[in-house]
């Protein structure tokens, strides 16, 4: 401190700091990259501890008592919150398909695999209105049958009892899906700041809803239900219900008979001011304990409750499985009309009294039917209605299609057949499992090892390969991945980011190889790519054998579904070094496909830095390849990216020259996804532990782990 400084009373070091009000470094530093998605369901948040196996606990679960436990929960009527028409059937319904409606096919996050609805944002969303009372209700049947039933499968199994008990025969179910228990922060749900704050959709077109998001508004499952903007027009909102249900895998036929079947029975409520509710689980008051949406109006519960705004059930008989709902839509004119929430609804022009449903609690006293805007589409769009039209005709298709359509919706999330458990799982192979059929083990694995090592193809293109066909894999819905060898079909066969002209050759050369020796494709595409790493590892004087365990099968054309995996196309590749758009954010785009893969930000390091040295970028560039060794499988990556014997400028085509302090030649050309690596304090904290002198043979080590997770991790029978 000088003089001046010292008379002033200042102090030249910055002060307030990280001693502010701001919380994260990000809200400091807002463009810096935002590593936390890859930290999300850290073991320490779990209370079950390492040792517990969820897939263990349920070999104890007594399956006949809970689910009868669960359908008496449905005629048993509590105080606190009451039963409408003294059935549960429809809230429990609700509350399983909300779970599982948050699912989006573009990148397989959401859905009811995790029990995520217990956390925010999922737990307050505005659609969400009442669930946490449904959740309490199934407290008791939790709290019984303990560690044995994890929330996630209980809330879904909830739903099909619930429709058990009101007639339907349901298609099935499968266990297995295990609780996390943090929310999920860094899951892009939307760009609003406020709950339902801007319509998603840039026009009232079709296919114009904001990627990868499957809802038009914030807070909302698929569409809202007074219209398109909250504007009633039936056609409109049938183009909105078309393409949420498309990013939820639903076709046609499945949305309709999902819409049927999900307004046939229960009701929504909207009999009062909802701007009397309180405010939701995560915002009350601690006395609350988060029992959300206090409702002032009337009694609060009952015939007074308030939930979506509107009011009313769908049917005659709302705890009833029947047909009711064509009946009710198709044989009726409707008019717009206002709940007493004050929300958009449709109201018939005319009924007989007999054909409306009974009060919630008195049964004496009959209420007016009601349809939303998305019914209206059922009843105005010409393919909709011809499904429903046909549907009518045809009970037992129908059910049937529901059944399945419902199956599909609860456990779209959950991966292959392989993953479920229980005594309910249906015998039929269904398309959007992605089946795979088992693949052989007996053969000599060695000797056909020393075949691709002979096979005259290099390290790049054996690792390429291997690494293509394995980087599908989304931990979000466990689709993907080498299992099956679906490289080799449409879609994934012309995909740019598989460069085909390579992928066709290497495949040419490794079928035969495959069959000659007994294994599948699958396994030999593998086998190649840790082929390839053992030639590179030895070539920078590290002697490994990458861990292979044989047993991928085949998929044939017939097996998969090609336009559902249209949506695990690749747009960009950091492991590989590639942008299909130059403008796109590529390090946001590696980070969350290395969240899908199931990777930390260490493995994620070791592996660019890996993939860099062994010359695997996409269509052969040399950005990032800082090394004079390239297919060696050595540090050089990380020696060279910390050596401040260079400086690094941005060139004109955005790339950037890596240049030599002293002589001013450029050494190398690198990326923004290279360069990041160096210049986020936290990747380069771990770059330079893989830079040290000391550190070549753990690089090696660290990389063939992180490697074998990659091709490991659609292998579930190993897990």
């Amino acid at each position: 401190m000088d003089g001046n400084d010292a008379a002033a009373g200042k102090c030249p070091v910055m002060h307030g700091g990280m001693t502010s009000t701001r919380s994260s470094v990000t809200s400091w530093w807002p463009e810096a990259l935002n590593l936390d998605i890859l930290h999300q369901h850290d073991p320490k948040t779990s209370p079950m501890g390492g040792d517990f196996d969820y897939r263990e606990a349920l070999k104890t679960l007594d399956v006949e008592a809970l689910k009868q436990d669960l359908k008496n929960l449905m005629t048993d009527s509590q105080d606190w919150w009451p039963a409408d028409w003294g059935h549960y059937g429809g809230l429990m319904i609700r509350m399983a398909w909300h779970s599982a409606g948050s699912y989006r096919m573009s990148d397989g996050r959401g859905g009811g695999g995790t029990g995520n609805q217990r956390f925010a944002p999922l737990n307050s969303w505005p659609d969400n209105v009442s669930l946490d009372k449904a959740r309490r209700l199934l407290w008791p049947i939790k709290k019984k049958y303990g560690n044995a039933v994890s929330w996630a499968d209980l809330m879904i199994l909830a739903g099909n009892m619930a429709y058990e008990t009101m007639g339907l025969k349901t298609f099935g179910f499968a266990f297995g899906r295990e609780d996390i228990w943090a929310p999920e922060k860094d899951v892009y749900w939307g760009g609003e700041t406020e709950w339902l704050g801007r319509d998603r959709y840039e026009s009232d077109l079709e296919e114009t809803l904001e990627n990868p998001l499957a809802a038009v508004q914030m807070g909302l499952i698929y569409v809202n239900p007074e219209g398109v903007k909250g504007v009633p027009d039936p056609a409109k909102t049938a183009l909105a219900v078309r393409e949420t249900f498309k990013r939820m895998a639903m076709d046609d036929e499945e949305t309709a008979a999902l819409t049927a079947g999900g307004h046939t029975v229960g009701k929504a409520h909207g009999n009062g001011d909802a701007s009397t509710l309180g405010p939701d689980p995560e915002a009350v008051g601690i006395e609350a304990q988060g029992f959300g949406w206090a409702n002032a109006t009337g009694k609060g519960h009952g015939r007074d409750a308030v939930t979506s705004g509107i009011e009313g059930a769908w049917t005659t008989n709302p705890t009833v499985f029947d047909m009711g709902y064509f009946d009710m839509l198709l044989d009726h004119e409707w008019e717009l009309t206002r709940s007493p929430a004050g929300a958009q609804q449709w109201k018939p022009v005319s009924i007989d009294e007999k054909d409306m449903p009974v009060d919630v609690e008195d049964p004496s006293i009959r209420t007016m039917p009601m349809m939303t805007d998305a019914d209206m589409a059922m009843k105005v769009d010409p393919v909709y209605r011809e499904i429903m039209e046909r549907f009518r005709a045809d009970p037992a298709y129908f059910k049937d299609t529901f059944a399945r359509a419902w199956f599909k919706l609860t456990h779209r999330d959950m991966g292959p057949k392989v993953r479920y458990f229980g005594p309910d799982i249906p015998q039929e192979d269904l398309i959007w499992q992605d089946p795979v059929p088992a693949g052989p083990t007996g053969y000599d694995v060695d000797d056909l090892k020393r075949k691709i090592a002979d096979s005259g193809l290099s390290v790049a293109e054996l690792v390429s390969t291997a690494w293509d066909s394995a980087r599908t894999y989304r931990g979000s819905d466990m689709r993907g991945g080498a299992n099956g060898a679906r490289i080799r079909l449409a879609p994934q066969k012309d995909w740019e980011a598989n460069e085909p002209a390579r992928l066709s050759k290497v495949l040419s050369t490794l079928e035969p190889l495959a069959r000659a020796a007994g294994a599948s494709l699958a396994d030999t595409i593998v086998l190649a790519g840790n082929v390839g790493i053992e030639k590179a590892a030895k070539a920078a004087g590290v002697d490994v054998t990458v861990p292979f365990a044989p047993g991928r099968g085949d998929a044939t054309d017939e097996m998969t579904d090609a336009d559902s995996f249209d949506a695990l196309e690749p747009l960009a590749d950091g492991y590989r070094n590639w942008l299909k758009k130059p403008e796109a954010a590529a390090m946001e785009l590696l980070v969350d496909r290395t969240q899908l893969l199931g990777l930390s930000a260490p493995e994620m390091t070791v592996l660019v830095g890996g993939m860099r040295a062994l010359g695997t970028n996409h269509g052969g560039t040399q950005h990032g390849v800082f090394t004079d060794r390239p297919g060696a499988l050595t540090n050089d990556f990380f020696v060279n990216l910390v050596d401040m014997t260079h400086r690094w400028e941005k060139r004109d085509d955005g790339s950037y020259a890596v240049i030599d302090r002293k002589s001013g030649q450029t050494r190398w050309t690198a990326t923004a996804v290279d360069l990041t690596f160096g210049s986020n304090s936290i990747l380069r904290a771990y770059s330079e532990v893989y830079a040290q002198d000391d550190n070549q043979a753990k690089f090696v080590k660290d990389f063939v782990a992180a490697w074998t997770k990659v091709m490991n991790a659609d292998r579930f029978d190993l897990h």
